[in-house]
């Protein structure tokens, strides 16, 4: 294996490194690695011990890097087997499965940073956008299972992972772009981690699996035809203690590329443009130097300093770290889960903060992962909506399906799993969250699943957004659970004019998520100077609109917001291109559509504004609410009152239904309409006309009440203050747009019923 040659790589001859490396190493903090003989006693009695289904290779690999291995190993027995010591291994259990765990003492230049990080994953284009990779993107390749062929032709497992490299560039690219973005998003937390691992070394174990790398382009050759570099490599990624794998290399400036692809020499005191892969040699190149470099500077100033620019000084704390080594799992084609949810927890209680999309993926993935070990979900599903999978691995997809449809059929997976109707899936997902109820689920909770469904979603898209776009549900809507229904998104698309239910899943399930994904709208930022701007500099005329009202208003405009989605459809199905704006009748035009043109033509406050009307006659000292004559039917019939803590009747699972208005009994200081019973029965058209005009005229009393309600509001108010709740706003303006759309229904109808003008 390449991996323990001791060569020193492209063609150098050692004795030319041997001559740039100092002679007789001092001793010093920094330890060399063991002789080959106590590493491969070091490998076999891992491999003895009960439970330990790590490959060879890959002990072999880690072993240079055991500071002091012998410690770890038992007294011969009887016929001279030696163990790794029970005190040296613990058994880690999680949600997904159990994992056998080495205690080891490291070298501190060892492990590497693993790309599929949660933290830094959305850096690359991701498996679940069925969308063709860009020039300007990369891609990662799929973590699988490792499997090796054994005596017979049969197929054994181990408690290590594989992927596929395309060439060496690609890989060395993708570990320097994860230590790159691993050092980006370190901004979250609240010290310093490179000083507080140069002042007091690093105190918590990571967690490291074995990862088998298959380079799939032949590696290039000398004149005398060997290989320039392996064509395949073992590594420790971390996957629990990312940063700081990444910064104890920056501080032994080397780096994770160089871990696992191999060192260059000049980082080892040597010259030229060699390259050592064999850690054996060029981790006992630099520990040397170290040494000699820490004595040195001992001598001169002691203790030395560290604030010293010196790498040895830097690095003496980290010179031996305790780590921990995923040795072996009862289930090892589900590793991968199984170590991503250790350390998943801290996702949820996490002492280190995430980025909102970040952390709604992690939570997302972590249900998911609890699903799969439970079996009620299938692995091969929970890999696509994971992100790890492309969706086109589903079996039964549409054959004829575009990148619109195939994003869609993914997120409404995602909405069913994190709103899910089943009962066992609702006592999951409350464990993985741990989450109170469903009938005390709070509306930050239910928010918070809202958010990871939007951040899953956007996965599949070029660019994420904010993911609090998603928090348009209700804790009625999502207590028992969401489940849309099953007809494809060519069918909505087309029948969206005329079908009611069509429309409303459009506009509940995909607008908000659509619009965001081509910046059209974004979530409330607290104020106007939060907002985002239009490509020419201008505010999007400085419109404050929570998502809510965005989808009410497209629910106004039912013509133009459906000409809307099928344009935006469009424009994923054509590259993701910019989407342009529609006609009054939903045609396409030739413009960009923009941020400014969605808000004039689906603007926050639609129709006239109420204009002064007398005062009702009666008892005015106690104001009536306007639920006394309007009530809004949502969803299986339930009545809401506007104001009330109730969304629009899209959140609710099953079949969905508009708005509707309906006349309440009236309140005793209304006027009494005469009853439809006591018209004749011959022609009830004259009492009915009656009945109606009255009712208008009680609708114009109780505008007018509120007009006075609102100014008394905001007369009574402190200088400054604001008496409203966002939510009792959003609400009150929820009911109002449901009302006004309504009464332009009953004015065309009243249009349609009335006579033809009388002539001169």
């Amino acid at each position: 294996m390449w991996s323990i040659s001791s060569g020193s790589g492209l063609g150098e001859p050692d004795d030319v490194m041997g001559r740039n490396v100092v002679e007789n190493a001092q001793a010093g903090p920094f330890a060399r690695p063991a002789s080959l003989e106590m590493q491969r006693q070091w490998v076999d009695a891992g491999l003895k011990t009960p439970g330990v289904n790590v490959p060879r290779e890959a002990l072999l690999n880690f072993a240079p890097f055991v500071v002091d291995p012998e410690s770890m190993l038992t007294e011969q027995d009887q016929v001279g087997t030696r163990m790794w010591r029970p005190d040296a291994l613990r058994q880690l259990h999680t949600d997904a499965g159990d994992m056998l765990i080495a205690t080891v003492r490291m070298h501190g230049a060892g492990g590497s940073v693993w790309e599929h990080n949660e933290r830094i994953s959305s850096l690359w284009h991701s498996p679940a956008n069925p969308a063709p990779v860009r020039e300007d993107e990369s891609s990662l390749s799929a973590v699988r299972p490792y499997v090796q062929q054994v005596a017979g032709g049969s197929t054994q497992e181990f408690a290590a992972v594989e992927s596929v490299a395309e060439n060496r560039e690609s890989l060395v690219a993708n570990l320097e772009k994860a230590a790159s973005g691993l050092r980006e998003r370190e901004g979250h937390r609240s010290y310093d981690l490179r000083q507080d691992l140069i002042l007091n070394g690093q105190l918590e174990p990571g967690l490291y699996v074995a990862q088998h790398i298959l380079i799939k382009e032949a590696p290039l050759q000398a004149r005398d035809g060997r290989p320039l570099h392996p064509a395949e490599h073992w590594q420790w990624m971390a996957v629990r203690g990312n940063n700081r794998t990444q910064r104890r290399h920056d501080i032994f400036r080397i780096s994770s590329a160089d871990v696992v692809t191999g060192v260059p020499v000049k980082k080892i005191g040597g010259s030229g443009e060699g390259v050592v892969f064999d850690p054996n040699d060029w981790l006992t190149r630099l520990s040397d130097l170290l040494n000699e470099e820490y004595a040195s500077l001992s001598a001169a100033t002691s203790p030395a300093d560290p604030d010293d620019d010196s790498r040895a000084v830097q690095a003496a704390r980290l010179a031996v770290v305790e780590s921990h080594l995923v040795v072996g799992t009862s289930t090892p084609r589900r590793l991968y889960r199984i170590a991503q949810m250790s350390n998943r927890r801290d996702h949820v209680h996490m002492p280190l903060e995430f980025t909102p999309n970040d952390r709604g993926r992690a939570l997302g993935r972590s249900v998911l992962g609890m699903y799969a070990a439970e079996g009620v979900l299938d692995e091969r599903v929970a890999e696509v909506l994971s992100g790890g999978v492309p969706i086109t691995g589903l079996p039964g997809l549409p054959a004829d399906a575009a990148v619109s449809e195939l994003r869609d059929i993914r997120s409404m997976m995602l909405i069913r799993e994190l709103f899910p109707v089943e009962r066992r899936k609702r006592l999951l997902i409350r464990r993985a969250l741990s989450e109170a109820p469903p009938s005390q689920l709070s509306a930050p909770e239910a928010n918070r699943r809202a958010r990871v469904w939007s951040a899953m979603t956007s996965e599949s898209f070029p660019s994420p957004w904010n993911p609090r776009i998603a928090e348009v549900f209700q804790l009625g809507d999502v207590r028992d659970g969401l489940n849309p229904s099953d007809r494809r998104l060519p069918e909505l698309l087309a029948k969206a004019d005329t079908d009611d239910e069509a429309f409303e899943e459009l506009i509940s399930f995909r607008a908000a998520h659509w619009l965001a994904a081509f910046d059209l709208i974004d979530a409330d930022r607290g104020s106007l100077t939060g907002q985002k701007t239009d490509d020419d500099g201008a505010k999007a005329d400085r419109v404050r609109r929570t998502v809510k009202n965005n989808l009410m208003a497209m629910r106004n405009d039912r013509r133009k917001a459906v000409g809307v989605l099928r344009e935006l459809a469009a424009a994923m199905d054509e590259g993701d291109r910019r989407p342009r704006k529609v006609s009054a009748t939903g045609e396409p035009l030739l413009e960009p559509m923009n941020r400014a043109w969605f808000n004039r033509e689906f603007p926050k406050e639609a129709g006239i504004r109420g204009r002064g009307v007398p005062k009702p006659r009666g008892n005015s000292a106690a104001p009536r609410s306007t639920a006394q004559s309007v009530r809004l039917t949502v969803g299986n019939g339930a009545t809401a009152v506007p104001g009330e803590e109730r969304a629009a009747p899209a959140a609710k699972s099953g079949p969905l239904q508009s708005p509707k208005v309906v006349p309440t009994r009236p309140a005793p200081d209304e006027v009494q309409p005469s009853s439809l019973e006591s018209a004749p029965a011959t022609d009830p058209a004259p009492d009915l006309a009656v009945n109606l005009e009255q009712q208008v005229g009680a609708l114009v009393q109780d505008v007018g009440r509120c007009q006075e309600l609102a100014a008394s509001l905001a007369v009574l108010a402190k200088p400054g203050g604001r008496p409203l709740t966002r939510d009792q706003a959003d609400s009150m303006t929820l009911g109002l747009m449901t009302a006004e759309v309504e009464i332009r229904r009953l004015r065309a109808k009243l249009e349609g019923l009335a006579g033809p003008l009388a002539g001169p």
